[in-house]
């Protein structure tokens, strides 16, 4: 499975490109969108290397990493981004958006758009972990269609479609 393009109706999902690392490192910038998922913003090089590795893939046989950054077409400006791994027919998926652009409801749009395309690519199962105590992303998950188990898998719950 490869990633396409595939727009909402405010949103353009653009597959990732390396060149994307400069403008995704102002995205990505603000230490409180790491409070639940751990880490800190990466440099502009790290995300270069990083975006190098996605867009080469597992190199596993079945798997598939599937990485878009997501465009808001008014303003032709890169928020955030979703993502995938699929192995058979099962899709993880996650979420996100920088600091300045949460609160508009684009992350529920290319999130819902996100798990059309994956059905529509043969995606039978969906699954997402998120944080507890993150009501957005709950919030977020929900909107895709996917519910939440009680399942706990590394201090985060599991959300299913």
């Amino acid at each position: 499975m490869i990633a396409t393009r595939f727009v909402t109706d405010r949103l353009a999902m653009l597959p990732l490109r390396v060149e994307y690392s400069v403008p995704m490192a102002a995205v990505l910038a603000d230490p409180e969108l790491y409070r639940f998922t751990g880490g800190e913003p990466p440099t502009a090089e790290a995300l270069s290397e990083r975006y190098r590795r996605q867009v080469a893939g597992p190199g596993r046989p079945g798997e598939s990493w599937l990485n878009w950054v997501i465009s808001v077409t008014q303003y032709d400006q890169l928020v955030g981004y979703v993502q995938a791994t699929v192995i058979g027919d099962e899709a993880e998926i996650a979420w996100v958006l920088g600091m300045a652009w949460q609160g508009q409801g684009y992350a529920k749009e290319a999130a819902v758009g996100m798990v059309g395309w994956l059905e529509a690519h043969g995606a039978a199962r969906i699954i997402a972990h998120v944080h507890p105590d993150h009501t957005a992303s709950a919030a977020v998950a929900a909107a895709a269609g996917l519910r939440r188990t009680d399942q706990v898998d590394d201090g985060e719950l599991l959300w299913v479609k």
